[in-house]
């Protein structure tokens, strides 16, 4: 005859509880339209393209990735008023239809 034997749940080791490590608290990346405002905000009556603007971003990354998410951010914040693209100089009429060498800046009523 066969023994009978109890199947009661085997215990496994317990790992110790791990230590909360307090991880220090990392500032909230700001947007990228708040970013570009920011810094034309240094310096409101001065222009930056959007190659200068991307360096200050990113000054030892790849700051070519930047580039046409600076230029989506301008065309969204020239929609709402914000920003004046300029082309040659001048301000572009259509924020949707541009081309070439662009420089962003303050509209002149936020810079003075």
């Amino acid at each position: 005859m066969a023994k009978s034997e109890s199947k009661a749940p085997k215990k496994s080791p317990t790992a110790p509880p791990k230590a909360a490590t307090p991880k220090a608290a990392k500032p909230k990346p700001q947007p990228l339209d708040e970013r570009i405002l920011a810094i034309l905000g240094r310096d409101p009556a001065r222009s930056l393209s959007a190659p200068e603007i991307a360096h200050l971003i990113a000054p030892e990354g790849d700051w070519h990735a930047h580039l046409a998410p600076i230029r989506h951010a301008a065309v969204k914040l020239m929609r709402e008023g914000r920003l004046v693209i300029y082309r040659k100089g001048k301000p572009v009429e259509d924020p949707d239809d541009f081309r070439g060498v662009y420089r962003l800046g303050l509209p002149k009523d936020a810079a003075s």
